[in-house]
């Protein structure tokens, strides 16, 4: 039922997949004919692309149907494959199930009904079972009470284990595994297909986290997510979404190459709730205030002013670590119903090499709410496709600013986006935030590290890794180093945001050819979000509610959804 409710899920692509997993199975066929169940898979395979040879065909595989998977996909080459391995079973030959094969055929048959009893106890599952039922903090009484009571759930459950699982079953699953695996492993190095695989960490029966390393580093095209508390069901666990976790890694595509702009598919409302309630305690504590302007220059709070059709372009400030980022994007959906597609650095969505970088998935859920790796090219398609696009010039270098650098813009000489932007006819909205310098105290910043020889160390190790994205620029804003400067937290004030009057630039596609003409609309934007800065400064000196205190008051004597009051506009 869940396989098959996963099915339904991901069929709503547009795409086609096929599911192998747990089902497979059920197939009534002797171990030792793995090649013509792989062969039985190829045939829906190629059927399905000669229907439609342009696109790509998913092949979704839990442990054993990842081992077919893999097989199919060495096999045909020259299909478009994206394989989704959950937990596959090519790591069986180190699992514990392996030394039970030997086991089961060396025994007795009338001791083969207590294997499935000694494949419980080598999981440790039965031990679980019965510690899950002690509540911490329970009166010795009762926690006895709950141990009996789950020792005799225990005895209930092997026995049924033992109805469902006949130790013939068993010994031939067991067989089925460690075919397949051997099957699979030794046709790895023809496996050229795009690859996810889904590791559990505490998967008792197959160790997956071991075999999915083993296999990001086997395959060419391979990318892993680790799930720390998951175990081999993983598709049976609640609220794991497979859909979410397919877009997160941005691997749904509709053609050959990945379209960041016409294959995103916006977050569904329970994937944006998750999200924003992540998010929730640090929205409350930077309790953020809008301000927008309409087209007729009159200032109102909220996000009236934002057109709801694009192709919008805003261009702004970067805070530091881009703290002004969540706030904004989830009000910007929630208010307006806009996503904002960021554009991001490419360290978020591809390793260069393995090293101190992040984790690749620390950024699935920026890739979730749109982002984009920085290219002209992507920036042509999301304007062409009317996006809301989220520019910062100042790149890295603003965001990874100085000490008293706060507020200061490093944007380009010369104009990056202007000509691109007047081309689509796209509104140029220049937005400024502040609040950086009311959470945070900056200990020591990038010169203050570079001075101490292990943290300078560690910054060109990190620089190394994520590459030189401006090397073709000169001055300070090439100076894209990442690093993390050492702060001292406040306690939290408020962060504004002032989006300013939308600049027109339809019909003005001629004239903004001249470079001449052009950057002088580029001087304009920069100067009306220094413009946007100095306001939102100066009016939050007035605003009582700047500091967290009087703002928590305010929320339990009204609620803690009433809209805190700001400065007069």
């Amino acid at each position: 039922m869940v396989l098959g409710s996963v099915y339904c899920c991901i069929t709503k692509l547009w795409e086609r997949f096929l599911i192998y997993g747990a089902c497979i199975y059920q197939l009534q066929i002797d171990h030792h004919l793995q090649p013509d169940l792989v062969k039985l898979v190829e045939r829906t395979v190629r059927s399905e692309n000669s229907r439609s040879p342009n696109r790509p065909i998913y092949l979704v595989g839990e442990s054993i149907g990842g081992c077919l998977a893999l097989a199919v996909a060495a096999h045909n080459p020259e299909i478009d494959l994206v394989l989704i391995l959950v937990n596959p079973a090519t790591g069986f030959s180190k699992s514990q199930m392996q030394s039970l094969l030997p086991l089961a055929e060396m025994m007795p048959e009338q001791l083969h009904s207590n294997l499935p009893f000694v494949l419980s106890l080598m999981t440790g599952m039965p031990l679980r079972m019965v510690m899950t039922t002690v509540q911490n903090g329970l009166p010795l009484e009762k926690k006895v009470g709950e141990l009996v009571q789950g020792v005799l759930s225990l005895s209930s459950y092997l026995s049924e284990l033992v109805n469902l699982l006949p130790s013939d079953t068993l010994i031939w699953k067991l067989k089925m595994l460690r075919s397949a695996a051997a099957y699979a492993n030794s046709r790895l190095h023809a496996v050229k297909a795009q690859t996810l695989v889904l590791s559990s960490e505490k998967d008792l029966f197959l160790q997956s986290g071991e075999e999915g390393k083993r296999l990001h580093h086997i395959l060419p095209n391979c990318e892993i997510r680790k799930f720390e508390d998951s175990d081999h069901a993983l598709l049976l666990e609640d609220g794991f979404d497979l859909l979410t976790i397919i877009k997160g890694a941005s691997f749904y595509r509709r053609g050959r190459c990945l379209d960041y702009a016409s294959d995103y598919m916006p977050p569904t409302a329970s994937e944006f709730k998750k999200i924003n309630e992540s998010a929730r305690l640090y929205d409350v504590a930077v309790n953020p205030v809008m301000v927008s302007t309409l087209e007729d220059g009159t200032l109102v709070r909220g996000l009236a002013g934002i057109p709801s059709e694009g192709p919008v372009l805003f261009v702004g400030y970067h805070m530091l670590l881009g703290w002004e980022l969540a706030p904004m994007v989830t009000r910007m959906w929630i208010e307006k119903n806009v996503m904002m597609r960021g554009i991001a650095h490419p360290m978020m969505f591809r390793k260069l090499k393995e090293g101190k970088l992040p984790d690749i998935s620390t950024f699935d859920t920026l890739r979730l709410m749109g982002a984009v790796p920085v290219s002209a090219n992507n920036m042509y398609r999301l304007l062409a496709n009317k996006s809301h696009v989220l520019l910062y010039p100042g790149g890295m270098r603003e965001a990874l600013h100085r000490k008293g650098e706060e507020y200061k813009l490093f944007w380009p000489e010369q104009s990056e986006f202007v000509r691109m932007a007047a081309r689509f006819g796209a509104k140029i909205i220049p937005f400024g935030a502040v609040g950086e310098d009311d959470v945070c105290q900056m200990l020591l910043d990038y010169n203050d590290l570079m001075k101490i020889p292990y943290f300078r160390e560690e910054i060109a190790q990190l620089t190394d890794e994520a590459g030189n994205l401006r090397g073709n620029i000169t001055g300070e804003v090439a100076n894209q180093a990442p690093h993390l400067p050492i702060m001292t937290p406040k306690l939290p004030g408020r962060f504004y945001y002032y989006f300013g009057k939308p600049i027109e630039t339809e019909g003005r596609k001629n004239e903004l050819r001249n470079r001449e003409k052009a950057h002088e609309l580029y001087l304009e934007v920069k100067s009306s979000v220094e413009g946007c800065m100095e306001y939102l400064k100066e009016k939050r000196e007035v605003d009582p509610y700047r500091n967290i205190l009087p703002r928590l008051t305010y929320q339990v004597l009204n609620g803690f959804d009433s809209q805190v009051p700001t400065f007069d506009l």
